[in-house]
């Protein structure tokens, strides 16, 4: 079903941009984690709207109310079901393109896939459903770091041509939050800063680069032929409305790189005995499964589709019109996506780690 996601950590999401609500149903978590509410809305504050002048002036207070799957503080094992209410939707603000398709939208592809569509801020296909997997992404954080001691972090990389240096290896969660940006460049962020400003009085958007590192990952995770930990961290990512890019390790620049360059050789960490690589170009993953190393990503966002400058179109009946954009919208998403990158991450790390669990208990 294509609002499920996972198979023994298994992940719906409900709801549209300007309905009641929206939620998730997580099934498959094991009994006995204690769930911490507090980390949930951690990362759903990070996510939430209306957080900074860079992002978009809709209120939502995005707050999860866990309604089924814990009791008494822990997880049952039975399906947890979180419901985050919408507080500040604005219907009538669509009105006027009930029936008019808008560029870099999907009302074209929903009407033609469906033959109806919700006009409401696009409905489902609206960025505000990722609430929900934020919701669930959270629930994955707390069962792997007590589980595995996994940590996964992202960060914004780039907004248009301002881009960051960034030590993949040694970025912290401080230096992310430290600025609206989401970037641990803090120079770089202030010029990150200062474009989306630009680009938003200008009445026009921006896109960008989030990169990502998933830490203590344990070796072994990832399900050979069509199945790799590779290709589901991609689905996972490419899924997220405005990601249009997916790469892990070198990715692309592997594509002008030998094999005697790019090859990670292996060694045998002293104290330890582990099997270790030299260097990581190959972002944690052999094969599709994970090595123990690091896993780094990196996802490219797409400018967000509704600028407010006018542009010409067409209506549901065929007739050509213009259109100029109203509402409350984010000039750049990236700053925003950054935890929901985390918890496509995370997502797909839990369902992983339950079927290596599930072959070599």
């Amino acid at each position: 079903m294509s609002s499920s996601t996972g198979l023994l950590f298994r992940v719906t999401t409900f709801g549209e941009s300007h309905g009641a609500g929206i939620g998730c149903v997580v099934d498959g978590c094991p009994p006995g984690l204690a769930l911490d509410p507090a980390v949930i809305q951690t990362d759903l504050d990070r996510r939430r709207p209306g957080q900074s002048r860079l992002t978009t002036r809709r209120k939502e207070p995005d707050r999860a109310e866990i309604l089924s799957g814990v009791f008494e503080g822990r997880t049952t094992g039975t399906p947890i079901a979180l419901l985050i209410r919408n507080e500040d939707a604005d219907p009538s603000a669509y009105d006027a393109i009930r029936d008019v398709y808008r560029p870099g939208h999907a009302d074209f592809t929903y009407d033609a896939r469906y033959g109806l569509r919700d006009h409401r801020g696009g409905g489902r296909a609206s960025a505000r459903e990722t609430a929900a997997r934020v919701a669930a992404g959270a629930i994955a954080r707390q069962f792997l770091a007590v589980t595995y001691g996994v940590e996964v972090l992202a960060w914004v990389e780039a907004v248009g041509e301002v881009t960051a240096q960034i030590d993949t290896g040694r970025v912290q969660r401080a230096e992310v939050e430290a600025n609206a940006v989401r970037c641990p460049d803090a120079e770089a962020a202030e010029r990150m800063a200062e474009h989306i400003a630009e680009v938003r009085k200008a009445g026009d958007t921006i896109g960008g680069v989030i990169g990502c590192v998933a830490r203590g990952v344990p070796a072994g995770l990832g399900a050979p032929v069509f199945d790799k930990l590779s290709a589901d961290l991609g689905h996972a990512c490419l899924s997220i409305p405005a990601c249009k890019g997916f790469e892990i390790g070198r990715g692309f620049e592997a594509a002008r790189m030998r094999g005697t360059v790019h090859n990670d050789p292996f060694h045998v960490e002293a104290g330890t005995g582990r099997v270790r690589t030299r260097k990581n170009d190959a972002g944690g993953l052999l094969g599709g499964i994970s090595t123990g190393e690091d896993i780094t990503l990196r996802t490219a966002w797409k400018p967000v589709a509704t600028h407010f400058q006018e542009q010409t179109t067409v209506t549901r009946d065929g007739r050509e019109t213009t259109l100029r954009n109203k509402g409350r919208h984010d000039p750049c998403v990236v700053p925003r996506a950054v935890p929901i990158v985390e918890a496509a991450v995370l997502m797909v790390l839990a369902d992983h780690a339950l079927r290596l669990r599930a072959l070599r208990p």
